[in-house]
């Protein structure tokens, strides 16, 4: 088998690629389904019919097997589907602030990360962006692009466009924001966070299974990662229990504590402060109860370290 498993499916890729033109004239590309011609007009995510990114760099935040010593090379696309009112990236997924570029050059960006020896690419809030983030794949490809592809996500999306991406993604880096849907509408204008979020990544395990990372370098699966909001907002024991009970205990887990009210957050009394130490060993605590023991958990300096770790598998 080859890998990035991507490179049997180049056939599919050019397919996936003008099904996922077609919603430029009238986008169905997230739960949203706005409906929008994005040649004449933006949609809820402020996108058109042309890449828009932030930012595009080797980036050492994200969970370890997908940084090594080189970093993630991750491509900030701007817009986003929700509206989290304590969003750290506001300026571009919500200020939309950033710069149009290509398909052609988004190609080239790929191809430059590789040159830098990225351990993997890193698609930050990538939905808007898929007509040109696989038109650009297929073009990078035939240039010799093959780092594999990380699928970073908020999980509202359509299981519908994820199904497309069965064979092209390699690892799905997967957010589960809340369990209560009053909660997600309040902090981030969605109504039906939870239905949406938990149909996506049963299908995202569905396609990759839980992460795992081979003694030969080559990875692939499902990493679920959990903000943990003060007051547990967050909902976090029925966050725990879907992944144990309806995904995997081996599916990784990273158990974030690294909340600041930013953005907006200071106007929603509820989490207008840091979280507490005594909040988030609470969290971890529930997550241990259902045997998620896979992942990471972060020390009070915020840096990321394992809590058991990803196994080698076999």
């Amino acid at each position: 088998m080859i890998f990035p498993f991507y490179l049997e499916n180049f056939e599919k890729i050019d397919r996936v690629g003008k099904i996922f033109k077609e919603h430029l004239t009238g986008c169905g590309l997230c739960p949203r389904r706005c409906g929008v011609d994005r040649t004449k007009e933006s949609g809820f995510c402020l996108q058109r019919d042309v890449p828009r990114i932030s930012n595009v760099v080797l980036h050492y935040g994200e969970e370890p097997p997908l940084v090594e010593k080189n970093g993630a090379g991750a491509v900030f696309f701007c817009g986003c589907n929700m509206r989290c009112v304590y969003c750290q990236n506001f300026a571009f997924s919500q200020k939309n602030i950033g710069k149009n570029i290509s398909v052609e050059e988004l190609a080239d960006y790929f191809l430059k990360l590789q040159e830098l020896d990225a351990t993997c690419l890193d698609l930050v809030t990538p939905t808007p962006h898929l007509p040109f983030i696989v038109e650009a794949l297929g073009i990078a490809i035939t240039k010799g692009f093959k780092l594999p592809i990380v699928y970073n996500t908020s999980s509202y999306e359509s299981v519908e466009v994820l199904n497309l991406l069965d064979g092209i993604v390699d690892v799905y880096l997967a957010d589960l924001k809340y369990s209560d849907d009053e909660v997600a509408l309040r902090l981030s204008g969605v109504k039906d966070y939870w239905e949406v979020a938990t149909a996506a990544l049963r299908e995202m395990y569905r396609q990759v299974g839980a992460f795992k990372r081979y003694a030969s370098g080559v990875f692939r699966g499902l990493i679920v990662r959990h903000l943990v909001l003060p007051g547990d907002l967050s909902g976090s024991e029925k966050v725990a229990r879907f992944i144990a009970e309806e995904l995997s205990t081996s599916v990784p887990v990273a158990v974030m504590g690294q909340y600041n009210p930013v953005n907006r957050a200071r106007e929603y009394p509820e989490i207008a402060r840091r979280l507490s130490k005594q909040e988030y060993e609470r969290v971890l605590d529930v997550f241990q109860s259902y045997d998620l023991v896979e992942g990471w958990y972060q020390l009070e300096d915020g840096e990321p370290v394992r809590a058991v770790g990803v196994k080698l598998a076999d």
